[in-house]
């Protein structure tokens, strides 16, 4: 009976009972989304989700700005960021939540990343001019508020100078894998995202990890039986483009290879527009326990003092 009942008050109050939503996966102008730290923080106030973490791509640029608006909005904000690896031809994305965003070691590491990403949106850049897009590197470097340039960022100015309609259709017809204007990235193993991660604190958590993705419960025990080598944490049980049986799955890997169940909307604004803060594509719903787990973790690797 209480179920019939809360479901029928969701459908009437989603406001009141987004209050119990976490989001451990953001990101902002810092590296792709387009709400800045601050505005991604006032929006989860605006929606009464009390636990956010910033996530951004290879950079702790938006951290000092997000944590001084959780402070001020009474928001619980978590320093993360999103590091990309490869194994075996396979990228995987590894999110560290709760890390020092002054650590050294992970400073000079992502120094290292933003230079090969620099190389690459260079490479993409002469690419896209071969095949008559108008557009320079000094154009995305003054889109990027600071930030890391990824593709996103170059797909936004495509529709901006009216190449293409959407975001989605600049992805689909240039800039994803095997399109025309794709260049691959220059990118360390897991291991090393996992290391750097744990030397400033962090708990690694694999991101969406069935994300278009065939083959998914081969493909992740393949991938799981190679990251738990390297000391993975824990994995996103819960994503925005999880289906109810992929999340089932997921949650099994989990419990299998005894990893920290974590989760969140992996948020970027208008660049993702079906994405929502918090809710993803309308049945996200991360629960404390996970966020509980994860500080616990995060605990052991930085002892207090």
């Amino acid at each position: 009976m209480w179920y019939i009942k809360k479901s029928f008050f969701h459908i009437l109050h989603p406001s009141l009972l987004m209050a119990s939503f976490i989001d451990l996966h953001t990101h902002s102008t810092a590296s792709d989304g387009t709400c800045s730290p601050t505005e991604l923080v006032r929006l989860a106030h605006t929606l009464g989700i009390m636990t956010l973490a910033l996530t951004d791509h290879d950079t702790v640029h938006g951290i000092p700005e997000f944590l001084e608006a959780g402070k001020a909005l009474g928001v619980r904000t978590i320093p993360g960021v999103e590091l990309s690896s490869r194994h075996n031809g396979n990228e995987a994305h590894i999110v560290g939540l709760f890390v020092n965003p002054q650590d050294a070691v992970m400073l000079s590491f992502l120094e290292e990343m933003n230079a090969m990403r620099e190389r690459r949106n260079i490479l993409m850049i002469e690419r896209l001019n071969n095949l008559h897009y108008d557009i320079t590197l000094d154009e995305l470097n003054a889109c990027s508020d600071g930030g890391s340039i990824g593709r996103p960022l170059v797909a936004r100015l495509l529709v901006e100078k009216k190449y293409f309609r959407t975001i989605p259709d600049v992805f689909d017809q240039c800039l994803r894998r095997g399109m025309p204007g794709y260049v691959p990235r220059e990118l360390p193993p897991p291991r090393c995202c996992i290391d750097v991660i744990h030397h400033a604190g962090g708990v690694a958590i694999w991101a969406h990890p069935v994300y278009r993705r065939k083959n998914e419960r081969v493909y992740v025990r393949t991938m799981l039986d190679a990251l738990t080598i390297a000391h993975l944490d824990g994995i996103e049980t819960r994503c925005s483009v999880f289906s109810e049986q992929q999340e089932r799955m997921i949650s099994e890997f989990a419990e299998r290879y005894k990893l920290i169940p974590s989760g969140g909307s992996d948020f970027h604004g208008g660049n993702q527009p079906a994405i929502q803060l918090g809710s993803g594509m309308g049945r996200l719903e991360v629960p404390e326990s996970f966020v509980a787990e994860i500080e616990a973790r995060h605990r052991f690797y930085s002892p207090a003092p």
